[in-house]
């Protein structure tokens, strides 16, 4: 799944291509030493704005028959729309703009791998679109010795967001009874990624269509 970057890379050469590596390399890094040191990463942008921009399109296109309700519990079979109320599209490699996000999370998943020996084996991602009034209360994306979730990616493609559009993502650490570690908005173009078993999280009352892409790391178990 690396066609779309390796035409990207194929198109660059010299100094450019230098500088596009090294621009690479020092973000996986970045993301590397902050898992080791807090467990969790914030960036304000990752993606170039382009396929930023085709994602924004790709989601914001699909139906509402194309949506699916999202649902909890293993393998996401169970609705319960008093738990969670968004809905949710499964990114496919048949599509070009999913097919360029994947092959980013390809990058990703071989970066961790190199520097951390995390061990992850592939990744899975849904495009989640939470209407107004949509939420998703405080959970767990995995369990320690109960998942093959390893590592947990969130990116955000809501234009102009602010804070009275409600939708933030709250992360928490180990203590049920302390504030938010981070309370995040979900701003265009901000990905968060975080080790699934250790930060409980959740989604406050959306006050207006809030689109993401939610995807999971996992190790071959």
């Amino acid at each position: 799944m690396l066609q779309v970057l390796l035409l990207l890379l194929a198109s660059l050469t010299g100094s450019l291509l230098k500088t596009f590596m090294k621009t690479l390399d020092t973000i996986f890094d970045y993301i590397a030493e902050a898992l080791v040191n807090t467990g969790y990463c914030i960036l304000p942008d990752l993606l170039p704005v382009d396929m930023s921009a085709a994602l924004y399109q790709r989601v914001t296109s699909l139906s509402k028959e194309e949506l699916s309700s999202a649902g909890i519990g293993r393998n996401n079979t169970h609705i319960n729309k008093t738990i969670r109320s968004d809905s949710t599209y499964w990114l496919s490699d048949s599509d070009g703009t999913d097919l360029a996000y994947m092959d980013w999370m390809e990058q990703l998943r071989i970066a961790m791998n190199q520097r951390l020996y995390m061990g992850l084996f592939k990744y899975e991602a849904h495009y989640a679109h939470y209407s107004e009034g949509a939420f998703y209360q405080r959970h767990l994306d995995a369990f320690k010795g109960k998942s093959n979730r390893v590592l947990t990616t969130l990116f955000y493609l809501n234009k102009d967001w602010q804070a009275s559009d409600g939708g933030e993502l709250l992360l928490y650490g180990d203590s049920p009874e302390k504030a938010p570690l981070e309370t995040v908005l979900p701003e265009y173009g901000k990905f968060v990624v975080f080790l699934s078993d250790r930060f409980p999280h959740e989604v406050l009352k959306a006050n207006r269509d809030r689109y993401s892409i939610s995807g999971w790391f996992h190790i071959n178990n």
